[in-house]
């Protein structure tokens, strides 16, 4: 990792950049997946798949054999686990469904908002070097607490041209049992526009790489919806004097590990707790499974020593997180200061693994700086809230003569005769 001591707040852009790929090759590159898929269907599906997994695929829908022999071979206590971590993702994002109310802006106008399910969403589940059933929870559930009618699954297949078994016992837990073994942007292009066998979504949830994540915004241009741009995982952590070195390790490396295009930061107010991190790093480094990727991940990361507590809150907000660890004497405190990330984790027993799979937060969170802007899955992503309005002939009576000054402002006559020949019928009928 980089080490950049005492930064100037000039320099704090450079800090916060993120490592990626020239983004008009990739676009463009994209943009053909894209475009092949639209024009071929499945046919392209099966081509593109045979092109960069090098899988010949025959079928891309999961049948009923396959889910069932998955339910068989997931261990019972990973079966166990998934169900636990289900009960507190429902509990959290039942907690956000709301009810109507309505609201009387004066006598005889009624508006109300309504919170409807979007008819068709499709989800993206990352395979490649790690299953991440996880996600398929994080989205599923919310989903169908939400009342979405039709929800289909995506996700890259395995070299035995299948998906994980943990994949399809999460699909099959939450009652998902349209799925499909196709990944990256022809996955994304399948859902945008549909094939014989994948039916087209109105919205597309799901994070994944560069390229996955470029095809999310380039289908967008086509007036499919998506949840945010949720491209590579990253964590920034805030350390002080009180954390324990280990425990931020062991969460720089939780992150590095997802792959080589992942970043973390730590941003810390004292060396000696940097040296004492970075010994840490070296022997927990040494026993991960996935130590390669995620010592790629960390040449593209950086540890920074500021002056004060105030400083690094500073330049945390500005790096914007998707994950962002507090790992200090008063996170509670200082968690009132973020106003920039995807997901907070306060405290040193706040490991943000337990946001990853089972507190009963999303972990579908947004990256590359969009937290300033965007906010993780919810609820709120799997509806669409409608306006109501209701007016009595008195309500338009009090209210019509504001609309047609307004809308004669404008320059509108249209706009304003609508009330007009209304307020004309009310006069009549009360003058007869």
């Amino acid at each position: 990792m980089q080490l950049i001591k005492y930064p100037e707040k000039k320099d704090w852009e450079d800090i916060c950049k993120r490592p990626a790929l020239d983004h008009f090759s990739l676009k463009k590159s994209v943009q053909a997946i894209l475009d092949e898929v639209k024009e071929n269907g499945d046919d392209a599906l099966k081509r593109l798949t045979l092109k960069f997994d090098k899988i010949d695929m025959e079928d891309v829908a999961v049948t009923a054999l396959e889910i069932e022999e998955a339910i068989r071979l997931v261990p019972d206590d990973l079966k166990q686990a998934m169900l636990h971590a289900k009960q507190n993702i429902e509990k959290f994002h039942s907690s956000q469904l709301t009810g109507i109310e309505v609201i009387e802006t004066m006598p005889g106008i009624k508006c109300w908002r309504k919170s409807v399910a979007i008819e068709k969403v499709g989800l993206y589940i990352p395979g490649g070097t790690a299953p991440l059933f996880s996600t398929l929870l994080m989205l599923a559930v919310p989903a169908r607490i939400a009342g979405c009618g039709e929800v289909i699954v995506c996700s890259p297949p395995d070299k035995n041209k299948k998906l994980h078994p943990a994949i399809l016992y999460a699909a099959h837990l939450t009652g998902i049992t349209r799925i499909f073994k196709t990944g990256g942007a022809q996955a994304i292009a399948a859902m945008a526009f549909g094939t014989a066998s994948i039916p087209r979504v109105y919205k597309i949830f799901g994070p994944g790489n560069q390229y996955v994540t470029a095809a999310k915004q380039l289908v967008q241009q086509s007036g499919v919806a998506i949840d945010m741009p949720a491209g590579p995982s990253e964590v920034a952590i805030f350390a002080d004097p009180t954390a324990n070195a280990a425990f931020v390790a062991a969460d720089l490396l939780s992150q590095a590990e997802h792959g080589a295009d992942s970043q973390v930061i730590l941003v810390c107010t004292s060396e000696q707790m940097i040296e004492e991190v970075m010994q840490q790093l070296t022997l927990q480094l040494k026993v991960l499974p996935r130590s390669e990727l995620a010592a790629r991940a960390l040449e593209n990361s950086k540890i920074v020593l500021v002056n004060s507590e105030r400083e690094a809150i500073g330049l945390l907000n500005n790096y914007a997180a998707e994950h962002l660890i507090l790992s200090c004497e008063e996170p509670a405190r200082l968690a009132e200061q973020v106003v920039n990330a995807g997901s907070v984790f306060l405290g040193n027993y706040s490991p943000e693994s337990v946001g990853d799979y089972a507190s009963g937060t999303n972990h579908t969170l947004p990256t590359n700086g969009y937290a300033r802007a965007y906010s993780g899955v919810s609820i709120d992503s799997f509806v669409k809230k409608i306006t109501f309005q209701q007016l009595t002939k008195q309500g338009l009576k009090d209210l019509g003569p504001t609309v047609q000054l307004l809308a004669a402002a404008e320059g509108l006559e249209a706009h304003k005769n609508a009330v007009t020949v209304r307020l004309k019928e009310i006069e009549a009928a009360n003058n007869f």
